[in-house]
């Protein structure tokens, strides 16, 4: 559909008159007269403008954009949107909203070098990117997430539709997969999330946040999936450098898990509690298994078993020494089925005879065999287990971290400057930025016509661009180009139709 669009200003009256319609609309010639005019208009506010253009929003049904008529009333219009109470206005406060942030183009920085070690590594386990709506139904999230239920944000009714925005990404997943019969899936998933919870900015506790989620869902032989996901954020926490940390792992709720739904007799689930305070590694599974009390017990010995099983492989893959089991481990949410896992950072002590203090939890996950068949209409369940990274809190430590060393961050990752020392050389820089973009080049150039020499070098050295490209009258006539190093401010001469391999040769040398 082609819009024709003419405007009738007091300013410019040869113009003509103005005419708002779609050429396909049939009842409408094209002719002014007979269409929607408007009589002699001035230069409007842009909200004004907003009125009469939101008028081509029209659905095509119609038989003509609704004529306005008077500059008058547009104008009243626009003056609608704008007045409010003097004492509305000295009131209000340029903020954001409680428990969020804007990031600044440093912080950003981080951020995207965060996630991208966390993707890779994700990508690197075979997963496939998936990405969800930001809100769901509200019955989709109802009941899922136990006492924190009450934290979820609740949208008003749009459409006949009761909306909720998602608490986390484990849930939509398992939506997902029951949705569309999904048996078999490795994920992950990069978004946000909102929790109505009091924030704690300093801890990287926000209401919207970040997660970096990565599950396998299928049914397959016990613990192998665990073990990977255990490995993954060993991977991840290791290449984030951010200092040692201990994962640690439970089951949860064990009595309720073991006399209501595997038949432990309570006596036994209570004399389990005599563990709950203990934590160690397989020694201590070990240690279980030789107990007269439990060896006695059919299911406490298969969850036994299944625990020996996963240290065996975490032996194989090389991380058993970061691993602590831990029966008092819990977490709040409903649909954790079996062993869950979280891992914390640990404080380098300031004397030797003190033990590493535990400052924070980065990750965490673990097992949910029945989330899946709470969506399928017939109760079908797909075993699921998965991770996710708390990205905020990672954040918070790398940023006071660089803080703290006096880190300087590149905002751009700019590799070359196209400047000159003489007037009139903007043409010459165009077309020579426009070689090296073309080339695949990250370059910039300044918005000027004739900027001086100086304060282009100066803008490479304050923004880290490691590369200066001069031209100028000399260089134009001998057919070179001067290629200068910011960092040593050495400068040689190059031929133009080499200058693209001579610039990505120093690149790739960097």
């Amino acid at each position: 559909m082609v819009l024709r669009l003419r405007l009738y200003s007091a300013l410019y009256p040869s113009w003509g008159p103005i005419c708002l319609f779609p050429r396909s609309f049939a009842s409408c010639s094209g002719n002014p007269a007979s269409c929607c005019t408007m009589p002699q208009l001035g230069l409007l506010h842009g909200r004004a403008w907003a009125v009469l253009f939101g008028q081509l929003r029209r659905p095509p049904g119609a038989v003509c954009i609704r004529a306005v008529h008077s500059h008058s009333q547009v104008a009243e219009a626009a003056l609608a949107t704008q007045l409010k109470p003097h004492q509305e206005k000295s009131n209000f406060i340029i903020k954001t909203p409680k428990g969020t942030r804007d990031l600044s183009p440093e912080q950003m920085v981080v951020r995207e070098k965060i996630l991208d070690m966390v993707v890779s590594c994700f990508k690197r386990h075979g997963a496939k990117g998936l990405d969800t709506p930001a809100f769901e139904l509200k019955e989709m999230l109802t009941e899922k997430y136990g006492e924190d239920s009450g934290l979820v944000y609740d949208l008003k009714d749009q459409g006949g539709e009761l909306l909720s925005l998602r608490y986390d990404l484990t849930v939509p997943f398992a939506r997902y997969l029951a949705m569309n019969k999904v048996k078999k899936m490795k994920r992950y998933h990069v978004g946000k999330v909102w929790r109505r919870e009091s924030p704690t900015i300093a801890q990287g506790r926000y209401r919207e946040f970040c997660q970096c989620d990565f599950d396998i869902a299928g049914q397959f032989d016990p613990m192998i999936p665990d073990a990977e996901c255990l490995k993954i954020m060993c991977e991840i926490l290791s290449g984030l450098q951010l200092g040692d940390f201990l994962i640690k792992m439970s089951w949860k709720d064990v009595r309720h898990e073991m006399v209501a739904k595997k038949g432990l007799a309570a006596e036994v689930a209570d004399r389990i509690w005599d563990y709950v305070q203990c934590h160690g590694g397989v020694s201590l599974v070990q240690q279980m298994f030789q107990d007269p009390r439990l060896s006695q017990n059919k299911q406490a010995l298969e969850g036994l078993g299944d625990l020996k099983l996963l240290f065996e492989y975490l032996t194989l893959f090389g991380i058993a020494e970061k691993i602590s089991f831990d029966l008092s481990l819990a977490r709040g949410l409903d649909y954790y089925t079996g062993v869950i896992y979280e891992a914390v950072l640990l404080q380098t002590p300031a004397h030797a005879e003190e033990e590493p203090r535990n400052v924070g939890s980065v990750a965490a996950g673990g097992r949910y065999d029945g989330l899946v068949g709470m969506f399928d209409p017939k109760g079908h369940n797909v075993p699921c287990v998965g991770l996710s990274i708390g990205v905020e809190r990672i954040f918070s430590i790398v940023e006071q971290r660089m803080k703290t060393f006096g880190e300087k961050i590149r905002t751009t990752e700019t590799q070359v400057f196209v400047a000159t020392p003489q007037k009139n050389f903007l043409q010459e820089r165009l077309k020579l930025i426009a070689e090296l973009w073309d080339a695949g080049i990250k370059a910039e150039l300044m918005y000027k016509n004739n900027p001086k020499l100086l304060t282009q070098l100066h803008y490479c050295e304050n923004t880290g661009i490691p590369l200066v490209v001069i031209i100028g009258e000399q260089e134009l006539k001998e057919g070179v180009i001067k290629l200068r190093s910011v960092a040593n401010r050495e400068e040689v001469a190059i031929t133009r139709e080499n200058l693209v391999a001579e610039i990505q040769k120093r690149l790739s040398e960097s």
